[in-house]
């Protein structure tokens, strides 16, 4: 049976973790979240020979998504996600950026997901979840069969996602982390934003937030 394979390349000023996942026995991978340093980003697929087929956004914010629009024409493959409730940050990805002294283009998925939506990386199979709270559109992918979820930042080893930017929400965040991140089950491990991986299990039993 396929496994999934990773590499994490950390991309801009705010150590964003880009994330490449691939199918162990087609190659076929995907790139999520290139927030920016497109050429470090295509340097790394070089380094793995692998070819990716589309590129997914756990949500819109400019460290996650800035790089998008650049790596999709660039490697000619898809933009999908995150959730529509994010257009109006990825439609503002420029103006965020000469604020922030990024290089951003505005970034136009092929498509919106919602949840309960699949996404495949060769025959893996990943399940959308609509975890709203750090923006109102994030979503996250999570392989049942490899018990692995890739979360954005929703929550990360010991913390949980920001809620003071535009759209965010404590309360929605933190239900998003008890409904759809915890029901995974203890054994899933996860790659987040920002920081080390983490499982399941450990941040319910010992993230400040969560106890």
């Amino acid at each position: 049976m396929a496994k999934p394979q990773a590499i994490i390349i950390p991309v801009t000023p705010f150590q964003q973790n880009c994330a490449v996942i691939w199918d162990s026995d087609s190659k076929e991978a995907t790139v999520i979240d290139p927030g920016g340093d497109v050429d470090v980003i295509r340097e790394a697929l070089r380094s793995q020979s692998l070819e990716p087929s589309q590129i997914l956004l756990t949500h819109g914010h400019i460290d996650h998504a800035g790089g998008a629009e650049e790596l999709a024409q660039a490697l000619k493959v898809p933009i999908i996600g995150p959730h529509a409730a994010d257009e109006f940050l990825l439609r503002s990805l420029a103006a965020t950026g000469r604020q922030y002294g990024m290089s951003a283009r505005d970034c136009a998925p092929m498509r919106y997901l919602s949840h309960g939506d699949t996404i495949s990386i060769g025959s893996l199979v990943f399940e959308v979840r609509e975890c709203p709270g750090h923006t109102p559109g994030h979503v996250v992918f999570f392989n049942k069969e490899s018990r692995l979820a890739i979360v954005g930042d929703v929550i990360f080893q010991g913390s949980v996602g920001r809620t003071d930017l535009p759209g965010g929400s404590h309360e929605t965040l933190l239900k998003s982390i008890r409904e759809q991140i915890i029901s995974m089950g203890d054994d899933v491990a996860f790659l987040c934003g920002h920081g080390n991986p983490s499982t399941v299990g450990r941040e319910r039993t010992s993230n400040p937030f969560l106890i």
